[in-house]
């Protein structure tokens, strides 16, 4: 299982020319997919999947005796407080909305954390002390979202991101910590860009920030002088060039920085502040960012995503040497939601691991013996020795010859027979990725028999920018041919029946799916769609100014491109599909509304067709709450059975 890390080392190690775009990758023989005999395999329940819980990023204590984590352990993304010696956590905070975005003061005493109310992503700062006490709210703006809080050196300032609704971009602001007076620093007049705070400059008198469009194609990095607010470029945005700070080093002399300049794919470097000049960390065909830097300034953690799955190495800013990381294959990066993933005396990284065979956990590395322990215990027991099935990483060619990655589960004990049922699980986005993590949906289908298929179409992260941009102008055009010839290579593994595949996603998945279904209907026989598009005009009236942006960015102007808008949606088709589709929505969902969703049932109600839906309050795009995660797949699984299972 350490295969994909040792390539990884030897790539790292021989310092490899950036190349034009991933290495080739060799097509997968259908057939040489096994089912594997396990009589001990069984179908966890739907609500025993979700017994294995989530995090969303830690922030170390002063001290480093303990580490503040967002966590999903009482079915709330709620702040714990983990010890490092083993003892048991504490439940820092209690709401039925989610607390995530947690930095600790400089001081040690206060935790400032971001929350939003029934999933509308209209975020407020509050902050709790550690010791214990209820939560203030620092900025209860209803119409302002405020994200990405970072200390000040001495504590007395936060700076922040700052969305007011009805407008697309997000802005730089400060607060005094003192009176909680609020003034904000830059005033985006570009639609298309929008601003993120990076971190202070160490002596505190200024911010690193960065300014990129909403499709990451073009960006800059500035430092904004704190008194007057001026912002004066260190990378000046430039069209076709991408560059995004991402941490500052103790010293004030390097930014760590991820720039597709001269690449394909993004990559991470260093910017010297002195002299401007760039160094890049290994260059590497795949896909790199960098993380945080060590307290002490000697190191620079960075992440590599190799064909979806990620590994971490660390640069030395004296020696300019890399050293790669040996951790288990998967999802490898760091968990600090913080100013850095070290720990205070920077012998330590905090380490978020997961794969397809291991639930989330965070684990401690040490930087002298390479020892891992486990820091949080997300997983019972009884589901870390289920006998669940693991991804096979494949690769397909498309209808055009384009290669196409993929993971795919196959169920255990399975007959080379042709009769088992398919599902494809298409990406949000859909600008993102499948990566190889815990998918609930795929092991909740594969142990219930069902051969499942996740692809990373043309349009996904990951595989360089002429990749990332097939789509633009034709969503659901060639990306969807990605999905369906990705439904094809399941049936030719001999496994799958071609009259019984189902496709279910959410986001951009929901939109793939109901493009799927009325675009090439004849190939799906049930469906299940999640806070899905079915008409891009009306999302531009409905949905929220930031994905407006982005939006147009996909498709155009619509009074300029009316054809692009109706060809890329599914209200074209969708009269036409035959499979039962199942849709399911968040009632606060400003990302996309729920007049889509209604749309969509009206439509199938109307032409006699088989459709149902089921609306979750208090829930926006993505559900959060344990209790509706459970009952969202547990209607997805029973909806397949009943049309898909004999």
């Amino acid at each position: 299982m350490r295969g994909l890390t040792i390539n990884v080392i030897a790539l790292l190690s021989a310092g490899a020319a950036v190349a034009a775009g991933p290495p080739d990758r060799p097509l997968t023989d259908p057939h040489s997919l096994a089912s594997i005999t396990d009589p001990a395999a069984t179908a966890p329940p739907i609500a025993a999947l979700f017994e294995a819980k989530s995090a969303q990023g830690a922030d170390w204590t002063l001290d480093g005796k303990a580490v503040v984590v967002s966590a999903n352990v009482s079915g709330r993304f709620n702040l714990w407080w983990v010890p490092l010696d083993g003892a048991a956590p504490r439940q820092l905070l209690k709401s039925d909305d989610r607390q995530t975005g947690q930095t600790v003061s400089p001081d040690g005493r206060t935790v400032v954390f971001e929350s939003d109310h029934g999933g509308g992503e209209y975020y407020d700062l509050y902050a709790a002390p550690l010791a214990g006490g209820e939560a203030v709210d620092l900025t209860n703006t209803p119409d302002i979202s405020e994200t990405g809080a970072v200390f000040a050196p001495d504590g007395k300032t936060l700076a922040f991101g700052r969305k007011v609704k009805g407008e697309p971009m997000s802005n730089v602001a400060v607060m005094d910590m003192a009176t909680h007076a609020v003034r904000v620093l830059t005033h985006e007049a570009d639609a298309h860009f929008t601003w993120r705070v990076v971190d202070f400059t160490p002596d505190g008198t200024g911010l690193i920030a960065d300014r990129t469009n909403f499709l990451r194609t073009e960006g800059g990095v500035y430092r904004i002088d704190l008194a007057s607010g001026a912002a004066t470029p260190i990378v000046a945005p430039q069209p076709g060039r991408f560059v995004a700070a991402e941490a500052v080093s103790p010293n004030g002399k390097l930014i760590a920085v991820s720039t597709d300049e001269g690449s394909e794919q993004p990559q991470a470097a260093v910017l010297e502040l002195a002299g401007g000049e760039t160094h890049r960390l290994a260059p590497s065909p795949w896909e790199q960012a960098p993380d945080s830097f060590s307290p002490d300034g000697r190191w620079l953690l960075f992440r590599q995503n190799v064909d979806g799955r990620t590994v971490l190495s660390l640069y030395d800013t004296r020696s300019r040497q890399v050293r790669p990381l040996v951790l288990p294959d998967g999802l490898n990066s760091g968990a600090g939601a913080g100013r850095t993933s070290f720990s205070p005396d920077s012998r330590k990284i905090l380490i978020d691991h997961v794969s397809s065979a291991a639930p989330q956990d965070y684990w401690l590395y040490d930087l002298t013996s390479g020892a891992l322990q486990r820091v949080t215990h997300l997983a019972p027991a009884s589901l870390e020795a289920a006998h669940l099935p693991s991804s096979h990483l494949v690769h397909y060619a498309s209808f055009d010859g384009t290669v196409i990655s993929a993971f795919v589960w196959l169920p255990p004990n399975l007959k080379r027979d042709g009769t088992a049922p398919g599902v494809v699980l298409p990406h949000g986005g859909p600008t993102g990725q499948t990566l190889d993590g815990f998918n609930r949906t795929a092991e909740a289908l594969a142990s219930r028999g069902y051969v499942v298929i996740a692809p990373n179409p043309r349009g996904s992260t990951g595989y360089g920018k002429a990749f990332q941009a097939m789509n633009i102008e034709d969503l659901g055009g060639g990306d969807l041919q990605d999905e369906v010839y990705g439904a094809r290579f399941l049936t030719a593994t001999g496994y799958v029946d071609l009259r019984r595949i189902g496709i279910t996603g959410g986001s951009y998945g929901g939109y793939m799916t109901l493009m799927a279904i009325g675009k090439t209907p004849t190939l799906w026989r049930a469906a299940v769609e999640e806070y899905g598009i079915i008409d891009w005009r009306t999302m531009l009236q409905h949905e929220d100014p930031s994905l407006q942006a982005y939006e147009k960015s996909l498709l155009g102007d619509p009074a300029e491109n009316p054809k692009v808008y109706a060809d890329d949606s599914p209200i074209t088709f969708i009269r036409d599909e035959t499979a039962p589709l199942l849709v399911l929505q968040g009632d606060n969902d400003i990302r996309v509304p729920k007049e889509e969703a209604k749309q969509i049932v009206a439509i199938l109600q109307g032409e006699g067709r088989a459709v149902d839906a089921h609306y979750y309050p208090a829930e926006g795009h993505g559900f959060f709450k344990i209790e509706d995660q459970i009952d969202a797949l547990t209607r997805t699984v029973d909806w397949f059975d009943r049309y898909l299972k004999p």
